[in-house]
């Protein structure tokens, strides 16, 4: 198998975007005066405990964002989760127990309920796509379609459901897609029409060696018709992106690449939905692009039931 792009685990990068992201969430809803409504009802003292439960049947993710939320708030509540993140869930399953500072408990629900909902349902989708996929070779992979400050975290959730990480950034891969090759074509000042795919390939590989330090980056290369496709085959990037082709063409592109008996991973993109992407796999590409995983994904139904007595009490 060729390069791949890095497969992303809860690491210090992930916890360094959440705490940002908790910060912001906390300025959100408290700015500089408090919770009024807790502070006015809720005795400093007050001890209190509640469940996080799922309200709709599902994939968990947002354990590690929980851990990670408390800490940087450093308020008093301890968390003791029942469930991790990547394991299904059911409806009305309870994902874990917060006992302490009751007004810290009520003051923070929202953010918590928040990040755990949205990495939840992007988890959840994802599993739904790597479902359908089941029994053909080709893997389902997110894409840089993300909420701004949230694409680690988004992409980290899309590996809980089962997918694969695409490029986290522009720094981790190279991706050459219609808009540099129009600009390398004018440039160039080539002929209308000729394809310049593989010299924009050996251009960015001649680049990559005299210039990056790592020189094993995935070079990628995005094409939108077969005869694109067998312009770039000769100069074998590790992936080509087949933009918005039909399943004939897809089926056709995969044959042009198995008869050149090369080993590039061939990726599907454009449009993709729940009800085509049985027959887009079926074609034989290896991967499939699907920016729906993070931009079209609800967030799953998680709420917050308060115990008469604090947990373990």
């Amino acid at each position: 198998m060729p390069s791949d792009f890095e497969q992303l685990t809860w690491d210090d990068r992930i916890k360094d975007d959440c705490r940002a992201l908790v910060k912001l969430a906390w300025q959100e809803d408290l700015a500089d005066d408090g919770d009024w409504t807790t502070n006015a009802l809720v005795p400093e003292s007050s001890r209190g405990a509640a469940e996080i439960v799922s309200r709709e049947s599902g994939f968990v993710c947002g354990v590690r964002a929980i851990e990670t939320a408390l800490a940087t708030l450093d308020i008093e509540l301890d968390f003791s989760p029942q469930l991790q993140d990547g394991d299904p869930c059911r409806s009305g399953t309870t994902i874990g127990l917060l006992a302490g500072s009751a007004r810290h408990l009520l003051s923070c629900e929202r953010i918590l309920l928040n990040l755990m909902g949205r990495l939840s349902g992007i988890a959840t989708l994802a599993n739904q796509y790597v479902s359908r996929v089941e029994g053909t070779n080709a893997r389902i992979y997110d894409t840089r379609k993300t909420t701004p400050g949230w694409r680690r975290l988004e992409k980290y959730a899309t590996r809980c459901g089962g997918a694969c990480n695409h490029r986290t950034g522009l720094f981790d891969a190279v991706m050459i897609k219609d808009n540099h090759l129009a600009h390398y074509q004018a440039e160039r000042r080539s002929k209308a029409g000729e394809p310049q795919t593989a010299q924009a390939v050996e251009s960015v590989r001649a680049f990559l060696a005299a210039n990056a330090p790592d020189t094993t980056l995935p070079i990628e290369i995005e094409v939108d018709t077969i005869e694109q496709l067998a312009a770039v085959l000769p100069a074998a990037p590790d992936i080509i992106l087949l933009d918005n082709m039909s399943v004939t063409q897809l089926r056709e592109a995969v044959q042009l690449r198995d008869a050149a008996s090369l080993a590039i991973q061939l990726e599907a993109s454009g449009g993709v939905t729940l009800d085509t992407l049985r027959e887009i796999a079926e074609t034989g590409v290896d991967r499939i692009s699907v920016g729906a995983l993070t931009h079209s994904a609800r967030s799953l139904d998680i709420g917050l039931d308060w115990q008469t007595a604090e947990v373990g009490a």
